[in-house]
């Protein structure tokens, strides 16, 4: 599974009120992907709000996509949901529309044990026959995957990846050490986690997934391409131009951040899915300062 490496981007999924998914806006989103060269796109990953989506407009959304990309890029998308059955069908829809693999989280209304979490997990990956790949967000589950639990299903036949949160950038390269002895060759290991993700680059780690690179692609991939030539110091100095960036991030959560920059760059307008309310209006004004700021340190 060669594909799961470098940049793979998150792009949001427009939507009206009614959850009805405006294609042609996910169309722009994806062009600019492609035009960019992203070694993979993540759809409906947290930031593309796959768990307010229906089953019929996750179809709407992969189609487009798929469509958009015309098999120059890779396409990973979102299968959660809460019941095993219906991810399973979710993970069947994925593989029938053309797409490369599948990003599946542990999200539960009940908490869930590591051996139910392991049989879902085998279940989906089994019964639908597509490549998955291992999403711990425990943001948003509340549900941490503990070292023995990722090699378990690391062995399962079908699990390519991992998606990993970051926390602490001092604590990855240990964590990635781990994760690298005890899953077996050509299991890709990955991390989120914007702020942190050129640190998982530098130190060896496979894919960075990434929310702004689904509306900045062009600066994340020259991070990753530095980090992957051994360009450590370029690497850093571009992060560090991204600051102001993440800090917007952490203070007003990235998901509704990228929705904000999407209209201000003009690539969409559109609102995250309710009870998510838009950023208020002096938000607004340091997320564009901060993208004033951003092409400012690029120039």
């Amino acid at each position: 599974m060669a594909f799961l490496s470098g940049l793979s981007a998150f792009p949001i999924t427009p939507s009206d009120r009614d959850g009805r998914v405006d294609t042609a806006a996910l169309k722009r989103l994806v062009a600019r992907l492609c035009t960019a060269g992203v070694d993979s796109i993540g759809l409906l990953g947290s930031t593309g709000t796959y768990m307010y989506l229906s089953r019929e407009e996750r179809r709407r959304a992969l189609d487009a996509t798929i469509e958009e990309a015309n098999g120059s890029i890779p396409v990973v998308v979102g299968v959660g949901a809460m019941r095993t059955d219906e991810a399973v069908r979710l993970a069947q829809d994925a593989k029938a529309a053309g797409a490369a693999a599948g990003l599946l989280a542990a999200v539960s209304y009940a908490p869930l044990t590591q051996d139910e979490v392991f049989e879902h997990f085998s279940t989906v990956t089994r019964d639908s026959g597509l490549p998955i790949v291992i999403y711990d967000n425990p943001g948003t589950t509340h549900f941490r995957f503990t070292a023995y639990l990722v090699e378990r299903l690391a062995q399962v036949p079908g699990m390519v990846a991992i998606k990993n949160p970051t926390e602490k950038s001092e604590e990855i390269a240990g964590h990635l050490a781990q994760q690298r002895a005890t899953t077996p060759n050509g299991f890709s290991i990955g991390y989120s986690g914007d702020w942190n993700a050129a640190e998982a680059m530098i130190c060896g780690a496979d894919t960075w997934y990434s929310v702004l690179a689904g509306i900045l692609p062009d600066v994340c991939l020259r991070i990753v391409r530095a980090a992957q030539s051994g360009n450590v110091e370029e690497a850093r100095r571009l992060d560090a131009g991204l600051a102001p960036i993440w800090e917007i991030f952490k203070q007003f959560s990235s998901l509704r951040t990228v929705y904000t920059m999407a209209d201000l760059l003009g690539v969409c307008r559109a609102e995250p899915p309710r009870p998510i309310l838009p950023l208020p209006p002096s938000a607004k004004e340091k997320v564009a300062h901060g993208l004033t700021l951003l092409e400012q340190d690029l120039a």
